[in-house]
């Protein structure tokens, strides 16, 4: 199970990690923690270090009820980063967590190797056609409405079922633009309750028929910290917890804050299941 980043065949059949850089101001984690330079470079460098595989630049948070980010200011916040950071550190995979085309396609043009989009496509019609233009890999996930919106629809028939059609159908119209490398995210606190998303990380295996990679993203996630009773900086004992029953489930990229913690959970796992 291997993915092209700009000619670089990366093996998703041993998992990897996604370190995260927020350049957000807002975002629930991390926002506003890197404000000059000397920051972004100790972060990534890091971050590479300690064996991220890929670094996700987002500038706009898709935390619950997160504001209104123009296209222009999106773009002011991701290009430059991606730039400098490539400067430094030429050989970074960089994914670039945009719904919008148009940054997508500046990201690509910049440097950056992949695209990480939160509505798969469902926020922009041309995102897909563009990714396909642009042939690189693209990481979907699942959610509904838009994170203004997004905490107002947790209502399901059937939750683990929907997510598999709504995937079945995004892939289908990825394909059709061409897009061959594709990663599912079944989205653990995007239009989900704290309930629906142990529900889902529990059955996550099931999504395994859709033939794709799968990432989780659940660090520091309310969906932790709220169950026990901390704060997003008390969450790293509870994150590591649920990455070792992601790549139990199937799991093949975590996208962490603490890239060092998930690599040792990967090294864990993979001597578990050696034997």
């Amino acid at each position: 199970m291997t993915i092209n980043c700009k000619g670089e065949l990366i093996d998703l059949s041993s998992p990897k990690v996604m370190g995260i850089l927020n350049v957000t101001p807002d975002s629930f984690f991390d926002g506003g923690k890197y404000k000059d330079e000397s920051e972004i470079l100790n972060k990534v460098d890091t971050m590479l270090v300690q064996g991220a595989t890929f670094i996700d630049v987002g500038g706009y948070s898709s935390r619950p009820g997160a504001d209104f980010v123009s296209v222009d200011q999106e773009l002011k916040r991701v290009i430059p980063i991606v730039e400098f950071i490539l400067k430094h550190f030429p050989e970074t995979l960089i994914s670039v967590d945009t719904f919008r085309s148009k940054v997508a396609e500046q990201s690509i043009t910049a440097g950056a190797a992949l695209i990480n989009d939160i509505s798969a496509g469902k926020l922009d019609d041309n995102m897909l056609a563009t990714i396909g233009k642009l042939g690189i890999p693209y990481i979907m996930m699942h959610m509904k409405g838009n994170p203004k919106t997004m905490q107002q629809q947790t209502n399901y028939v059937d939750l683990v079922k929907e997510v598999i059609s709504y995937f079945a159908e995004r892939i289908a119209n990825a394909h059709a633009e061409k897009i061959n490398d594709i990663i599912i995210d079944p989205g653990f606190g995007f239009s989900k309750t704290t309930e629906q998303n142990y529900e889902l990380l529990n059955h996550m295996e099931l999504l395994q028929m859709l033939d794709k990679p799968m990432l989780a993203g659940v660090s520091r996630k309310s969906m932790i910290y709220k169950t026990l009773k901390a704060t997003p900086d008390q969450a790293l004992n509870g994150t590591t917890a649920l990455h070792m029953v992601a790549l139990q489930k199937g799991a093949s990229i975590l996208r962490a804050h603490d890239v060092k913690e998930a690599m040792e959970c990967i090294t864990l796992y993979n001597q578990l299941t050696a034997n």
